[in-house]
């Protein structure tokens, strides 16, 4: 595996990747959700590049850059156990200059649900996905659907932007209680992770509720904050379509149920696709 730190690295070990090459763009401190993209990245394309990089201008002033885990070794470890080719590992200077070009979320998508509640947050996110996939020139880049509006916004950018990439939407991955993967589950405490469970639980209440033939988005949206009266705070429970596009009743096969809240010290997120 290259470990590939400078832009300069990156081409040079990119260029000896034949075939098709898959792309798992990460933040770190890698967890099974993380390496369930890169095992998915293996067996659909000839080479894999995973990248690490806590990117600046995703997170809001407040936000919890600085304590954000980082743990270089062990995705270094991970990824080469994973069979991965290229690790990629710059530093903030490598990815950004003083005076930038923007690339800025749609004004409606991207200013729903979390960029509501993060308003610049869509724009960082675009901006450093459209760096990495320029720099990577990858065949196909793989997402998880945990952050679906991201997932969204990304597919959208790629299309708005004629990017020659396939961008794979991938399953969310579950510990065995159900709670959503998440690099920030690390600063929960043993009691909040059980109190973290109120967010899939109020999405399996919602599931349980179409398959008994109840369409109502208002009726499923109350009972799921029943589910979630375990939080500390409930920020959204939404059911929109896969335009994000608020609905008054579930279209199966064309919905998204979402929910954010606080349990202690993260804000956590989970979605169930239906």
């Amino acid at each position: 595996m290259v470990i590939a730190r400078t832009i300069q690295e990156l081409k040079e070990a990119r260029a000896s990747l034949k075939g098709s090459v898959g792309f798992v763009p990460t933040m770190g401190a890698l967890h099974q959700g993380h390496l369930s993209l890169i095992q998915r990245a293996k067996e659909e394309n000839d080479g894999v590049v995973v990248s690490v990089f806590v990117n600046p201008t995703q997170f809001l002033e407040g936000e919890d850059l600085d304590a954000y885990p980082r743990r270089e070794e062990a995705d270094r470890l991970i990824c080469e156990r994973a069979g991965v080719d290229i690790l990629f590992m710059p530093t903030i200077d490598q990815m950004y200059e003083k005076d930038e070009l923007c690339i800025g979320a749609p004004a409606i998508r991207g200013y729903i649900l979390e960029g509501e509640k993060r308003p610049g947050h869509f724009d960082g996110m675009l901006q450093i996905v459209m760096k990495l996939l320029n720099l990577t020139q990858t065949t196909r880049a793989y997402f998880g659907k945990k952050d679906a509006q991201q997932l969204a916004l990304v597919m959208q950018m790629v299309r708005n932007y004629f990017l020659n990439v396939e961008i794979v939407p991938c399953e969310i991955v579950r510990d065995e209680k159900g709670l959503a993967l998440s690099s920030r589950n690390a600063y929960l405490s043993s009691e909040e992770k059980e109190r973290a469970l109120c967010l899939s639980r109020s999405l399996k209440r919602a599931t349980k509720m179409v398959m008994a033939g109840e369409l109502d988005a208002q009726k499923i949206r109350s009972e799921m904050l029943e589910v979630l009266k375990e939080a500390d705070e409930v920020e959204y429970v939404a059911i929109v379509d896969r335009a994000f596009r608020a609905i008054e009743k579930v279209e199966i096969g064309d919905t998204i149920i979402l929910v954010a809240a606080w349990v202690g010290k993260p804000r956590l997120i989970d979605n169930i696709w239906i």
